[in-house]
């Protein structure tokens, strides 16, 4: 057999190994399009640094030191390391679906271990600022006015992600019921409470949006008609932020952050505040106590006597 023949069987096969495993993160693991393309880009360039640095060209050449040597390559190229573990993820995900399914005898990623990272507390708006945010900030009355309010009261008063934000319909909205059916991670649905402001906001703006007479399948539009996209809601967030805080993150996350803290300051339960984030696990959800301890032990340095 050739070399040139022995080559592209190698290709189709690495190819084929690489295509079921993406097939199976989207239609088994429910993985989002947008990760499942990131897994793709992380895979072929892995395979790119073994076929130049080694001459490795098949998953059962693949050993331990192979994948310690490219995690090497990446903190040398001074990755972020939270980055290196997302990648790192992808390897220890795709070599056990191999082994799982009988395609590798031996796991190379089993003992590689994902990077130590800095853990940083989530960055979220005072209660002042968000008053605001929320009282204080004058929109137009217009179609672009109404929605840039419902976008920031929306983030805020439900929790939502940003991805989730901008794939909601109209008929998402129960306003008989007063809840909101988000489209979560791996395509989880789940049912966020409303309240009545939201509501009658949100029936604002359909009304001005329906005078259009330009119906969409999106709730949320561009200027152009179009369904948002997330730097548009990006850069929509970060021009009202910039107004009331000295925040340098000025994300959508920091208003789903902001919904998460607050709910933990009332009193909100983690388990119920979980639920309305749609994290998958209490660990998720935790970080956010960090807030509320921080806000506690002010107090009690204020308050307390012998603090």
């Amino acid at each position: 057999m050739s070399v040139n023949l022995k080559e592209n069987i190698r290709f189709l096969l690495n190819s084929w190994m690489v295509d079921k495993f993406l097939k199976f993160l989207v239609y088994e693991k429910r993985f989002s399009r947008h990760t499942s393309l990131a897994y793709e880009k992380d895979l072929n360039q892995f395979f790119s640094f073994l076929k130049v640095q080694f001459q490795i060209h098949t998953e059962q050449s693949i050993a331990h030191i192979h994948l310690r040597a490219w995690v090497v390559s990446l903190l040398e190229a001074q990755l972020n390391p939270i980055s290196v573990n997302r990648k790192i993820a992808c390897l220890k995900s795709y070599f056990k679906f191999l082994n799982a399914r009988g395609l590798l005898v031996k796991n190379p990623a089993s003992r590689i271990k994902p990077l130590k990272t800095e853990k940083k507390l989530p960055s979220f708006l005072r209660l002042s600022e968000t008053t605001s945010l929320l009282d204080h900030i004058e929109y137009d009355n217009s179609f672009s006015g109404k929605r840039d309010q419902l976008v920031i009261e929306l983030l805020y008063a439900s929790g939502i992600r940003l991805s989730e934000l901008i794939n909601l319909k109209e008929e998402d909205v129960n306003t008989y019921d007063g809840t909101l059916k988000v489209l979560g991670k791996r395509n989880k649905e789940r049912l966020v409470p409303i309240n009545e402001f939201l509501i009658k906001m949100i029936q604002s703006y359909l009304k001005t949006y329906k005078s259009t007479g330009e119906l969409k399948a999106y709730l949320l539009l561009t200027d152009k008609r179009k369904q948002m996209y997330p730097m548009f809601v990006y850069r929509l967030v970060q021009k009202y932020l910039g107004q009331i805080t000295t925040l340098k993150k000025r994300s959508p996350h920091v208003l789903r952050h902001t919904f998460a803290t607050h709910m933990l300051d009332r009193g909100a339960e983690l388990n119920a505040v979980k639920e309305l984030l749609g994290h998958t696990s209490l660990a998720a959800t935790q970080v956010y106590t960090h807030n509320s301890m921080e806000k506690l032990k002010k107090t009690f340095d204020q308050a307390h006597p012998k603090a």
